[in-house]
């Protein structure tokens, strides 16, 4: 009896503990919200919405400061296109060879391997980006500039490759063998079996990689503050000098800015913006598995 009181006791702690756990990673990400829009509250006190959304030129630590911010968003989502272009194929690539091809040595062995890409300091990636990468690229391009976007959203693009192969590797392993014991059976080859049909059946874990992949590249900051520049121009041209929001935030954030001017709340503004792209990208992912699974 004693001793079923005692487990009871302990299950009841433990349960308790659990419960605590998840409630405080709850609150802590309301209050990093409430953080976020209350202290941008008082910087949209003194600049307008619509000239925060709609303005093309963001210079708030100028004499006459702009605070329009899409050339910040421009910037956030030009180098992380460039990220997408280059780690999504070449994730889904190596998904399928490890999932698909490779022998259980070489598994062992690559997974790993690729996966110590996500634990190289980014730093690193923007030194690397910045006085390896470029100077190659300017070889080919000759007015690439010294700070452009497509080198740090190559270097992005290779940083988050581990994400999507990896995720994307297990969904794929978690699609049941039957199903491609039938697709032989129906005279499919492996190649066949392997795109037509268990990339399609793995669908949904796939494009949470993606959603991963890029929240992760939308989130970088290191890289694109090393190797992008500090220039918010509103441009699509990759070969241009860009700011992204958490390049801009960064920059503000190291001290030279006194804390609670117009100028500070910036980079909550910045924040908010980037929390609702994020948000939203993670909601449509949300709403596209669930239409993926009903279709599969």
């Amino acid at each position: 009896m004693k001793r079923k009181t005692s487990t009871k006791v302990k299950e009841g702690a433990i349960e308790t503990l659990l419960l605590l756990s998840a409630l405080s990673s709850v609150f802590i990400t309301l209050s990093i919200v409430f953080i976020l829009f209350y202290e941008a509250l008082g910087f949209f006190k003194d600049v307008s919405l619509w000239e925060f959304l709609t303005g093309k030129q963001w210079t708030p630590l100028f004499a006459q400061p702009k605070f329009g911010i899409l050339p910040l968003v421009t910037g956030t989502l030009l180098v992380t296109g460039i990220a997408v272009l280059v780690a999504l194929p070449i994730g889904i690539i190596v998904a399928v060879y490890l999932s698909e091809y490779a022998p259980f040595k070489i598994k062992e062995v690559a997974k790993p391997v690729l996966e110590l890409l996500a634990a190289v300091p980014t730093v690193v990636y923007g030194y690397f980006a910045l006085l390896f990468l470029t100077p190659i690229l300017q070889r080919f391009i000759p007015n690439l500039s010294g700070f452009n976007a497509l080198s740090p959203g190559i270097i992005m693009g290779i940083m988050i490759i581990p994400y999507v192969s990896s995720v994307s590797e297990d969904a794929m392993k978690a699609v049941p063998m039957h199903i491609r014991e039938g697709s032989y059976a129906m005279g499919a080859t492996k190649f066949q079996t392997a795109f037509k049909v268990v990339i399609p059946s793995a669908f949904s874990g796939i494009a949470a990689a993606f959603i991963i992949g890029i929240s992760r590249a939308i989130g970088e900051t290191m890289v694109v503050a090393i190797a992008a520049g500090m220039m918010p121009n509103l441009t699509l041209n990759p070969i241009e000098s860009i700011q992204t929001l958490t390049a801009y935030i960064v920059g503000v954030s190291l001290g030279d800015v006194p804390h609670g001017t117009l100028e500070y709340k910036t980079i909550f503004a910045a924040g908010i913006t980037l929390f609702l792209m994020t948000l939203s990208l993670n909601i449509l992912g949300f709403w596209f598995r669930r239409r993926i699974r009903e279709v599969y």
